[in-house]
């Protein structure tokens, strides 16, 4: 569980987020959406430790993130998976030394050891045999699928996902989300998507923040999405064919 108490972060004369209260829950795909300027990336990165909020606490079960000494934020941030937007794989490493990296930056594994957690995180996301490949050499579907290889290689218990399925075709997207959703099932992780794609808010969304001016303006499931009365929510999905189709069907 990630519990965001009263966060607020200003730049300069701007408020970005204007008191953010959230509860992030263990074993569910919690979505962050709303339009562009919303404040989506900045909670997103006050979660993760990018950026300090300019009031307000962020915790980690129940551990306050700001309170930490300098030896248990290493120990936490062991614990924490990132999918980043433009997937952050080094062009120079291969596909194995790129899923390694974090193994080589924060453990004392073995080379055996880190070979079979390589072997089996590129099994759980179905690219067998693509050790040796570059990044360039594969598709953008296989380089998403490398980086959630490479959040998950420690075992991490907060998985964060920035835009999964920018750039994607429908299709692949679709095989993302349901690969994020599987592997935060299957792991009982806390898993956070900073997303605008309303297919994955239908598919995976089991706890939804709609962020709106700095505020958290709707939150709930994918189930209740098209029942709600909020504005601005109806304002967001409407903006969104897809939903748009869903909801001229009922």
């Amino acid at each position: 569980m990630i519990r965001c108490e009263a966060i607020r972060r200003s730049f300069g004369d701007q408020e970005v987020l204007k008191g953010i209260d959230f509860e992030f829950e263990k074993g569910k795909t919690n979505l962050i959406i709303g339009r562009s300027g919303a404040g989506k990336t900045v909670l997103l990165k006050i979660l993760v430790g990018l950026v300090v909020p300019t009031s307000g606490k962020v915790w980690y079960d129940t551990t306050e993130f700001g309170s930490l000494s300098k030896q248990a934020l290493q120990e936490l941030r062991m614990n924490i998976g990132m999918l980043f937007q433009g997937n952050a794989l080094f062009d120079s490493l291969t596909i194995e030394q790129n899923i390694r990296f974090p193994m080589d930056m924060f453990t004392n594994f073995t080379a055996k050891q880190k070979r079979a957690q390589v072997d089996s995180c590129l099994e759980r996301v179905s690219l067998e045999g693509v050790h040796k490949k570059y990044p360039s050499e594969i598709s953008g579907g296989m380089q998403k699928r490398v980086g959630i290889a490479r959040a998950i290689v420690l075992n991490p218990r907060y998985l964060f996902c920035d835009e999964p399925n920018s750039g994607l075709d429908p299709q692949t997207s679709i095989t993302i989300d349901e690969l994020i959703l599987s592997i935060t099932k299957d792991k009982q992780i806390t898993t956070v998507i900073n997303t605008h794609d309303m297919n994955s808010v239908m598919e995976i969304g089991e706890k939804i923040c709609l962020l709106d001016k700095g505020l958290v303006a709707w939150q709930g499931s994918k189930d209740e999405v098209l029942k709600s009365q909020n504005e601005e929510l109806h304002d967001f999905i409407f903006a969104s064919p897809f939903l748009q189709k869903l909801i001229d069907q009922r």
